[in-house]
């Protein structure tokens, strides 16, 4: 873990490696890890196809992911942000590959899997103490941009490099 810093907390200044510590108070078992990336995928993909679907310009998902790799790049470690990068190239593949679901549907996504992430954290209950980190990253619109841009690449370092049987 690194240490304290008194700066307050902002998306243009994270410590990955700490982020990533807390990300584990909350997130250390296998299948939560499992579940959020699913619904991530399941978040990403409603809204990425809702936009495509109002928009029909097949370049636009690719720039929108294109942007969001270059934001994840600046403080993530470069294992991660290639991950990250087959990540979205999946599910980019998927919103422009797969049939066109009904607007509606991608709309009822997008809250139906992040309710599924939050669902998840009933069935895999292990945690941590968080205290130190509360302090470093207090709740609010701050830290939801925080984890909005990086659960995705936490939950694959966990998955591809931390976890147990992990290759690394």
């Amino acid at each position: 873990m690194t240490t304290v810093t008194h700066r307050p907390l902002s998306p243009a200044r994270v410590d990955f490696a700490d982020l990533y510590a807390r990300h584990l108070c909350r997130h250390s078992q296998f299948g939560l890890n499992v579940t959020h990336l699913a619904a991530l995928f399941g978040v990403w993909f409603g809204a990425y196809g809702f936009i495509h679907s109002l928009v029909r310009v097949d370049w636009l998902p690719v720039v929108l992911a294109a942007a969001y790799l270059a934001l994840v790049a600046v403080h993530a470690p470069l294992r991660v942000t290639l991950a990250t990068a087959a990540f979205l190239a999946l599910f980019v593949a998927a919103v422009l590959g797969l049939p066109e679901l009904p607007l509606w549907a991608y709309a009822l996504m997008v809250p139906v899997c992040y309710k599924l992430q939050s669902w998840s954290h009933k069935l895999f209950t292990a945690a941590t103490d968080m205290t130190e980190f509360d302090k470093r990253y207090p709740k609010g619109p701050v830290l939801f941009v925080v984890l909005l841009i990086y659960e995705a690449p936490l939950v694959l370092n966990r998955l591809l490099f931390e976890g147990k049987g992990a290759a690394s």
